[in-house]
């Protein structure tokens, strides 16, 4: 599915990305969280001048979902370096993915986390501002999860090889 088509169908309190996760990771459903934060991309990367239509990536969702988890376990991590030494490529790979990948992570100490929020997060660092906007960053793989104290959402972005 491209995010073109995720705009037209999300209501537009997620393209404002104002969507509100509250339930323990073991029962969340964090798909449409996950979705806006890809129309969000698709928003910015639009914003920054791309004509791309930027798809999800299986592939990039599961190296995203890897490291989500990893980060919901592991109180000490807090970027792109997984608690085995994994970098975004190295999982990227290892999910079947053939090409260049960037990452950005949004954590938040709390049971939920919202559009907003990882916006905050994101938005204001130029160095994750700089991976949203590269318009060679034509596709994107997103995870969240929760637990009762932590928020955790990896958006890994593809550039395909």
């Amino acid at each position: 599915m491209t995010v073109s088509n995720l705009v037209r169908t999300l209501p537009a309190l997620a393209v404002a990305g104002a969507l509100v996760v509250g339930t323990p990771a073991a029962h969340a459903d964090n798909r449409r969280l996950n979705e806006s934060v890809a129309v969000n991309v698709y928003t910015i990367q639009h914003h920054a001048g791309c004509d791309t239509e930027i798809q999800i990536n299986p592939q990039l969702q599961l190296a995203a979902q890897w490291h989500a988890n990893d980060v919901l376990r592991n109180r000490a991590l807090d970027g792109d370096i997984g608690s085995d030494g994994s970098t975004p490529q190295v999982r990227a790979n290892n999910a079947g993915f053939v090409g260049t990948v960037a990452e950005t992570v949004a954590i938040n100490p709390a049971l939920a986390i919202s559009g907003i929020e990882i916006l905050n997060q994101w938005y204001y660092r130029p160095d994750y501002m700089a991976i949203m906007s590269n318009c060679a960053n034509t596709q994107i793989g997103v995870w969240s999860e929760n637990s009762l104290d932590r928020s955790v959402v990896v958006a890994v972005y593809g550039q395909p090889g």
